[in-house]
């Protein structure tokens, strides 16, 4: 007999709110195909949550992207993917290694693409599916010392936003989410070596109230998930306030964030 529970593909899988949705979506009674670099770190993740298959691939590199693309072409039953692999750098643009910022747009715009339509090929046809792209607040704003990070952001928010309009245009009911959370408790900070102290506790959300905001969120069919009532603030006050006055304050006011 076909397997009837609903099959859900996340990249980034290893930790952080990969690592979550994959816990979460395992509760919630999903197959899953976890997607990372670190083969070990699936494995042992594979062995907590029962019906895991593990696939680890580079998205950053062609020939992971096009083994994991492939997968999801395979996939005829493919219900959720979640697009969450990806990374950040400090520094000015002008003063850190292009390859770091070569390695960024890959993983967040061309991986996002390519497995983004392989999985809308099936997805369309049988009327059925949703696709999450983890962003973040950052997408709706500029900062000095990240400006690919935020860069590629906003671009995947914009994506996101014109698949919306597209899948409406077609009277499909495959769902499309721009997931864009602020400061979350992961290793991302870790890897950065980015000092969490320096940013008020108020701020930071756990990764399990993150993903459980873009579930809520996709289920009702939300385009663009902001958690916290902070963000959403901020988010708001980036839309409103004229540019000239943002990038004035920024200009003023934004000193370089120094690593641990």
């Amino acid at each position: 007999m076909p397997n009837t529970k609903p099959l859900a593909l996340v990249t980034g899988a290893s930790s952080g709110i990969g690592e979550t949705f994959a816990r979460r979506l395992a509760r919630d009674g999903y197959r899953l195909i976890l997607v990372a670099r670190r083969r070990d770190r699936l494995d042992a993740l594979a062995s907590e949550l029962g019906e895991v298959e593990v696939l680890p691939a580079d998205l950053a590199t062609d020939e992971g992207l096009t083994i994991v693309e492939e997968r999801i072409l395979r996939s005829a039953d493919l219900d959720l993917l979640v697009n969450n692999a990806g990374f950040g750098t400090m520094g000015r643009f002008f003063e850190i290694p292009v390859a770091s910022q070569d390695r960024m747009h890959r993983l967040h715009v061309l991986a996002t693409v390519r497995l983004t339509h392989a999985a809308l090929v099936g997805m369309v046809p049988r009327g059925k599916g949703g696709i999450i792209n983890v962003s973040s607040v950052a997408g709706f704003g500029q900062n000095p010392g990240s400006v690919s990070y935020c860069a590629t952001k906003t671009w995947m928010n914009s994506f996101t936003e014109g698949l919306d309009i597209e899948l409406k245009t077609a009277r499909s009911p495959v769902k499309v989410q721009a997931l864009c959370p602020g400061f979350t408790v992961t290793e991302f900070q870790d890897v950065l070596g980015m000092d969490r102290g320096r940013i008020p506790d108020r701020l930071w959300l756990k990764a399990e109230y993150v993903v459980n905001e873009s579930l809520k969120g996709l289920a009702r069919g939300r385009l663009f998930v902001v958690p916290g009532r902070a963000y959403k603030l901020l988010v708001a006050l980036q839309r409103w306030t004229p540019r000239s006055l943002r990038v004035a304050a920024t200009v003023r006011f934004w000193r370089p964030v120094k690593s641990l």
